[in-house]
């Protein structure tokens, strides 16, 4: 039996998404003082647990099912692959997502497996149980703080809170990168950049390592880079370059000619940025393109609803400059258009 997700994804540009929230059910030590699975606790002999609440954003999910026939697959890169198993003709491998988080899972009931696609490629994580979906604003996710980065190893991206408990949003690109490092980002050393363009380029991302790793790409192809660390903090930005460019007469594209943009980011999404900033009568000829995980053809769409200029999933880093630079000259050469 399964449960389709794909029927219910928001209209793109609300700044609204949906989680499916999940748990671990973890073995908990005898001095743990968090809730324990009471069931459990009461029955001599019975391993005590607790659940750990987690969430995935609802984009990137294709179904859940429950426990496939698993094939070993030889040589695996970590003891979380269970294996491989087929879904309608596709051959997908399956993780265990406690084993990954360095956890002890109970097994106090059948698990069930969450199929998944992004970045171009389609994964399986087995957790213990599925809950609910939630609907919740952009502005209820929390970028975890630096110690609770730290202590989950950098494998949390946002953390919701509930009244009855805290949900932690994972990072299952960077579980998926890291047993897949072809999937990680990477220049191309074979391609030559114009080290002397000067264009001026915005991004926002919520992901520090991303960050980086774009500017410098950019900054290879002649960029000069302004970083920002979502789309809150980029749209306030761009409002403080308006209030600049106006005082001193000057258009826009004196001060950024580009914005590379995540979409999933804590208090504004990129779907949500894209659309303020082509409603702007000051900014809506800015060239904008999304670059995440969730550019797949089955998703495009919503980023061409809210007018992205382009999309380009995060895998193909190095296309991303040749496609900043290109939107940047068709406008130059449509402005030259329209001035004649």
């Amino acid at each position: 039996m399964t449960t389709e997700t794909n029927g219910i994804l928001l209209e793109a540009g609300t700044n609204e998404l949906e989680i499916v929230e999940f748990y671990l059910e973890e073995e908990s030590k005898d001095n743990d003082t968090t809730e324990l699975n009471q069931a459990d606790s009461d029955q001599e002999g019975t391993i005590k647990s607790r659940k750990g609440y987690y969430g995935v954003n609802v984009a990137k999910v294709l179904e859940i099912i429950r426990m496939p026939d698993i094939t070993e697959m030889p040589e695996v890169s970590h003891d979380s692959v269970m294996g491989a198993f087929n879904l309608r003709s596709r051959i997908i491998p399956l993780l265990d997502l406690s084993k990954w988080l360095k956890k002890k899972r109970v097994e106090n009931e059948p698990p069930k497996v969450i199929v998944t696609e992004f970045n171009q490629v389609t994964s399986a994580f087995m957790v213990s149980g599925v809950t609910r979906i939630h609907r919740i604003s952009w502005e209820d996710v929390e970028a975890p703080n630096k110690y609770v980065s730290a202590l989950s190893c950098d494998s949390i991206t946002g953390v919701v809170k509930f009244d009855e408990r805290i949900v932690f949003i994972l990072d299952l690109e960077r579980i998926v990168s890291e047993l897949n490092p072809d999937m990680r980002l990477k220049f191309d050393d074979n391609v030559v950049f114009d080290g002397e363009s000067g264009y001026k380029a915005l991004i926002a991302d919520d992901s520090p390592l991303i960050r980086e790793m774009i500017r410098d790409m950019l900054g290879q192809a002649g960029f000069r880079v302004e970083k920002t660390n979502n789309g809150k903090e980029c749209w306030d930005r761009l409002q403080e370059i308006k209030r600049t460019a106006a005082l001193d007469n000057r258009p826009i594209t004196d001060y950024v000619q580009v914005l590379v943009s995540d979409i999933e980011m804590p208090l504004m999404d990129g779907h949500h940025l894209t659309k303020r900033i082509k409603e702007d009568p000051v900014l809506k000829d800015l060239p904008v393109i999304l670059f995440s995980s969730l550019i797949t053809d089955k998703l495009r769409h919503r980023g061409e609803t809210v007018g992205a200029d382009d999309q380009v999933s995060k895998p193909e880093i190095t296309y991303l400059a040749h496609r900043a630079a290109s939107l940047i000259e068709e406008r130059k050469a449509a402005a030259r258009a329209a001035a004649r």
